[in-house]
């Protein structure tokens, strides 16, 4: 039997079994799509995602593609420049097209031996006592201990789980693609400086050799929304909202989106779960929504493999949604709001000029960054100190880097004093002896996807947080 069968060969999908093969379950992903598709949804990373790549020793591979953007950024559109210094070692947005993003992933999860089956579309689910039966459009049938639903927001995992997803429908719609131009650079160029001094949610501009990447409002929500627009549909409605198209021809992709906004109310039902735009979907303002998917997927990959291996402590895999689940609800606000502040009606612009003004006092920009970038998440893991619960920062240990510790995907115990073990637990937590300039606290427990578990220089205490974190000592 499989352990875990993941639905959907997107970004999610390949964290996750990346994250799970660490861990040596055996993992097979499913996609439906014969080929990866050429269309750019997402168009970079932002630093927590940044930071998950340097945490697995990833990240090098990412910068040999893409482009850094130190401080860039903005909310509902403001520009406005970061407060420094932010609490990272990854200041930036790292500039990179979703393509180049789900074959780097894809190329990882297959170095670590994950099976990827392409043309394979789920169309039942049966789940017992001992696992899930999944039956595919061939007639076929696979079976695992779990199953993921990674297949996005239209998700057939979701639905056959019969997951409520409730929401608002999109009220507003966008046609895109990548498609050549025959007008002037310069044209160009002037022309959307124009239209964005209203339209914020318009743009044309080079996407690599000879192509642009075009998003244009629609007329109006299509009946249809699984069907890719027309070249004729979209230079129907750059003439309509920019006065002219360009001269677009030969697009190489077409599609469109909306802002709807859903989230799931459970992440878990029995061996199934979702991740990804299969649990959440919002307008996609502010690029979060290819970073949330791989952010859940770090939270989850190491407590599904934990459950496998059976030392997960109670409990360890329902945290996944009450962890989660609230990060996902605050994207769904900020990414409501940002959709509300870029209107055109009188209310929302005197709201956007307010939010201006106030962007400027350095702590109101912090928070709007830090919900972008997602450094801002805590989870709640109870009391104790304040950063209990927020991911630890890439810090410098006597000449070596943190992060470069945790390549293996393993938990792990920063100990400057020198007086602490992790004995019982060493198969599951690495010690670090080491000290940093950079950190005030005498130790710090860090889980696998490194966030702050227990702070301090107590043996008991520390003992009390492993076993409650990584299971029972082994003798």
């Amino acid at each position: 039997m499989i352990d875990v069968i993941v639905v959907g060969g997107g970004p999610t999908g390949m964290m996750l079994a990346s994250e799970l093969r660490l861990h040596e379950a055996r993992v097979t992903v499913l996609e439906k799509d014969t080929e990866p598709t050429p269309q750019v949804r997402s168009l970079g990373l932002h630093v927590r995602s940044i930071e998950i790549l340097d945490q697995r020793g990833l990240l090098d591979r990412f910068l040999a593609h893409g482009r850094q953007f130190p401080g860039a950024g903005h909310f509902a559109g403001i520009d406005k420049p970061w407060p420094a210094p932010l609490d990272t070692a990854h200041g930036y947005v790292l500039g990179i097209p979703q393509p180049l993003t789900d074959r780097l992933l894809t190329e990882r999860a297959i170095e670590l031996g994950a099976e990827i089956r392409r043309g394979c579309e789920v169309v039942g689910l049966a789940q017992d006592d001992d696992g899930v039966t999944v039956d595919l459009a061939d007639g076929s049938q696979v079976r695992a201990r779990y199953v993921v639903g990674c297949d996005g927001g239209r998700s057939t995992v979701r639905r056959l789980l019969g997951v409520a997803f409730p929401g608002e429908p999109p009220t507003a719609e966008w046609l895109t693609g990548e498609m050549e131009v025959t007008a002037p650079a310069e044209e160009v160029a002037a022309v959307v400086a124009e239209v964005r001094e209203t339209q914020r949610g318009f743009g044309v501009g080079p996407s690599g050799d000879v192509l642009h990447r075009v998003v244009v409002p629609a007329a109006d929500v299509a009946e249809d929304r699984t069907a890719p627009p027309t070249l004729d549909e979209v230079r129907r409605q750059l003439r309509a909202v920019a006065g002219t198209d360009f001269g677009v021809h030969s697009p190489r992709w077409l599609s469109r989106f909306g802002d709807a906004t859903r989230l799931a109310e459970r992440y878990r039902s029995g061996r199934v779960l979702l991740a990804g735009d299969a649990a959440h979907v919002h307008p996609p303002l502010g690029g979060q929504g290819l970073n949330l998917g791989i952010q859940d997927a770090f939270n989850l990959g190491w407590k599904l493999a934990a459950t496998l291996d059976g030392w997960a402590p109670d409990g360890l895999l329902d945290s996944y949604h009450t962890e989660r689940h609230p990060v996902a609800a605050d994207v769904l606000t900020n990414t409501r709001a940002q959709s509300t502040l870029l209107s055109t009606e009188p209310g929302p612009q005197a709201v956007r000029r307010l939010l201006t003004e106030l962007m400027e006092f350095e702590e109101v920009s912090r928070h709007l960054i830090e919900k972008i970038t997602a450094l801002g998440v805590r989870y709640d893991l109870g009391d104790g100190p304040a950063r209990l619960g927020t991911r630890q920062r890439d810090v410098h240990l006597d000449g070596e880097r943190l992060y470069e510790h945790m390549h293996d995907g393993r938990g792990l115990l920063l100990d400057q004093t020198g007086a602490l073990t992790v004995d019982g637990w060493s198969d599951r937590v690495e010690l670090v002896a080491g000290t940093s300039d950079e950190l005030d606290e005498p130790a710090v427990l860090l889980r696998p996807d490194g966030h702050i578990t227990w702070a301090g220089s107590d043996q008991r205490r520390l003992a009390d947080a492993l076993a409650r974190w990584f299971g029972a000592p082994t003798p």
